[in-house]
């Protein structure tokens, strides 16, 4: 071949190879903005970001809110929230009825609910006939309906890294056993359990049978544990939908627990397919791939980019709730009452650690709804001179609303008890308590540090929940006067008067002549949080009291709270239930962190507080137990063993294309009632994402200048030749 042939060849070779390149990137610039395949557009699949990977997804183990947003959709217990009705309300989920509850003396003689001597309380559960579990191989059957994937050997899971990989799936139906089986694993020693400690005081023989359990597991620790080999006495199989369920003394708060996964039914093949060798060292565990009957399974486990659930084929036992307020219908949240649900096929969770890329791409429309940071609040929402909230105009014109609810949290600073200068019952230390509570502004505290995303708490009883109370009625009148229909705080000369009459007048006290100094114990040591420790110390200089913060880590902090060295303190409580027991146990003296180890970290202790607390804890929601809090909250505002700070307020953004989002801050099981309009939202996706053709056409000449001179080089090389 001539020198002038190779020259044809490779010239020709460059050409092909331009064109190949360039058509590719002009192809690509239509979907390179969408991170998600093409094949997925039109579906009914919701988009949304996980921030931190869920350690626990076994039900027996997971406790934290992380790891409810994944197995509240997969796991169905008895009972649930209602999704509309407020205050929040229980309704039957797994359960075809609400328990029938029954109570009994010591000699199981039947008693009524006000008796005051109830020795035992027996929930009586009847969960829904045709319930039907996940596809899972755990239920895999052969020809002779014989377990299929029992005896897996190591190289049986060579290949096999999730559910999804073995060739065959099963499902059965859910039964009554299934429910007792996981009542059980949650006094199994072998697991993480948040909860034993205080079931095993309520539920009827709990605690032995962990002894029991741990006897076996100590003479057979390589054997498989069978639950139906060992007996709970509070615990009874009646048939294959019922079961009952024995409690010490009267708990009306149980059912509040029937409500999350912990007593979700748990299949004894899901256990044996599990316990298999060599499933834990391939991650195939109830804490890797759950197994449950409720409206979602997990699909995909890659915890380090994206998690995915898809609709459960065999979940056919719930109906888009048809009862809520006038507000709900007129905002459309009754338009699906009735259908089947749930009412989106897929929910996709991806990653995002960082909270800049995570709103912008729900601004984009990759993500269907969005929490609020606070370097985006401005952005997204606009707060008027009445602290009401609306969507800015940028984000209504893309169609974007807003949703918000009031957290059923509280955070608060607390007074250490057992402290001598802010601490006990004396009229000294109650006035210098109050006069601090009325000069700590937290309305302003909210505003500058929360974007006004909380409310100013009035008591531990955070709206929504039984025993709150609004307007004039719910105010602290130790800090508060209701002026012309509105809260109004009390003046800085009035705690600057208490002050005085507690022995400090300007600061000083009387009998030490010494400026009066006071130590709040902290974590918050990062620089973020230095205006907002600042912040704190203006408070107090605003009445002459000098604040000394003291910062540590977070374990130096739980011990001096163990030890109660401290005098004042930050700390914030969550609801496990919405429930005023669950707020008002943490001041009943019982529960004081020093002498019991209880969560009263602020050692507070007042007799008729604890005596009404005893009578209250165990009433049902009336207005006799609605008497008895209004006492207690009373007693507490003028007490003032802590400043009640705030409670939290969600906000949440979502795209017009996503129905049905309430707020529903007790629900975690929420996503089967959200509904996309997948045809409108790839529309929009398609009108804010044109693709940008000139970075294109320009690094496409910049190509074919390059490929010229390369051409023009080689043939003068090849003319040398």
């Amino acid at each position: 071949m001539t020198h002038s042939g190779n020259f044809q060849l490779h010239s020709r070779a460059m050409n092909k190879n331009l064109t190949y390149l360039l058509c590719f990137l002009l192809c690509a610039c239509d979907v390179w903005n969408n991170p998600y395949p093409a094949q997925d557009s039109g579906k009914s699949i919701l988009y949304t970001a996980f921030t931190e990977r869920p350690k626990h997804l076994d039900p027996a183990q997971a406790y934290s809110e992380n790891e409810y947003e994944f197995i509240s959709n997969i796991y169905a217990p008895p009972l649930q929230y209602h999704y509309l009705k407020r205050p929040y309300q229980l309704v039957e989920q797994a359960a075809a009825s609400m328990p029938s509850v029954t109570y009994l003396d010591e000699h199981h003689h039947v008693l009524s609910a006000t008796a005051t001597k109830i020795a035992y309380s027996v929930y009586e559960i009847h969960i829904k006939p045709g319930m039907r579990y996940q596809p899972h191989p755990a239920f895999a059957r052969d020809v002779n309906g014989l377990p299929l994937y029992l005896h897996l050997t190591t190289s049986d899971l060579r290949d096999i890294h999730a559910p999804g990989d073995f060739l065959h799936t099963g499902t059965r139906v859910v039964t009554a056993l299934d429910y007792v089986n996981q009542i059980k694993r949650l006094a199994d020693p072998r697991l993480h359990l948040p909860i034993y400690g205080v079931m095993s005081e309520y539920i009827v023989g709990l605690k032995d049978y962990a002894g029991t359990l741990q006897q076996v597991l100590k003479k057979h620790p390589d054997e498989y544990l069978d639950l139906n080999r060992y007996p709970l006495l509070g615990v009874e199989l009646i048939n294959d939908t019922t079961y009952r369920i024995t409690l010490q003394g009267k708990y009306p708060q149980f059912a509040y627990w029937l409500a999350m996964p912990f007593f979700a039914p748990m299949p004894e093949e899901a256990l044996r397919f599990y316990a298999q060798p060599g499933m834990q060292a391939r991650n195939l565990t109830l804490d890797w791939w759950p197994v449950g009957s409720g409206p979602f399974y997990l699909s995909e486990n890659d915890p380090n980019t994206r998690m995915v659930l898809s609709r459960n084929p065999n979940f056919n036992s719930e109906y888009y709730p048809s009862e809520g307020s006038n507000s709900d219908k007129q905002a459309g949240l009754l338009a699906d009452a009735g259908h089947s649900l749930p009412l989106i096929d897929q929910v996709v969770f991806t990653l995002e650690k960082e909270t800049i890329p995570y709103w912008n791409k729900f601004l984009q429309g990759y993500y269907d709804a969005s929490g609020i940071s606070s370097d985006s609040f401005d952005q997204a929402v606009q707060v008027n001179v009445g602290g009401e909230t609306r969507v800015s105009d940028e984000m209504k014109q893309q169609g974007i609303t807003l949703s918000t609810s009031v957290a059923t949290s509280t955070m608060y600073t607390g007074f250490n008890w057992l402290d001598p200068v802010v601490g006990g019952s004396s009229l000294r230390a109650t006035k210098l308590r109050q006069a601090i509570a009325i000069a700590v502004d937290y309305e302003e505290f909210v505003s500058i540090f929360a974007n006004g995303r909380g409310i100013a708490a009035q008591s531990p009883i955070p709206p929504g929940i039984f025993g709150h109370h609004e307007g004039s009625a719910g105010i602290n009148p130790i800090v508060y006067d209701w002026i012309d229909g509105q809260r109004t705080r009390k003046s800085l000369a009035q705690a600057k008067r208490l002050i005085a009459e507690a022995g400090y007048p300007d600061g000083v006290d009387v009998k030490t002549h010494q400026p009066l100094v006071i130590n709040l114990d902290t974590t918050a040591t990062g620089v973020g949080n230095k205006s907002r420790l600042d912040w704190m110390r203006k408070q107090f200089d605003k009445i002459n009291i000098q604040l000394v913060v003291r910062s540590t880590d977070y374990n130096r902090f739980q011990d001096k709270i163990r030890r109660g060295d401290t005098q004042m303190f930050y700390y914030g409580w969550n609801a496990d239930y919405p429930d005023p027991e669950n707020f008002l146990f943490l001041l009943h003296s019982a529960q004081a962190k020093v002498a019991h180890g209880g969560e009263n970290a602020a050692n507070y202790s007042n007799p008729e507080y604890d005596q009404l607390f005893e009578k209250m804890k165990n009433m049902e929601n009336s207005p006799e137990r609605q008497i008895i809090i209004d006492r207690m909250v009373e007693i507490l505002h003028y007490d003032s063993p802590w400043l009640w700070g705030y409670h939290p307020k969600n906000y949440v953004l979502q795209h017009n294309w996503l129905h049905n989002v309430q707020p529903n801050v007790m629900a975690s099981n929420k996503l089967k009632y959200w509904r996309v309009d997948a045809s409108l939202r790839d529309s929009l996706r398609l009108d804010w994402n044109h693709p940008v053709f000139w970075p294109l056409w320009i690094g496409g000449v910049a190509l074919v200048l390059v490929f010229a001179g390369l051409r023009r080089a080689l043939k003068r090389r090849e003319d040398m030749k």
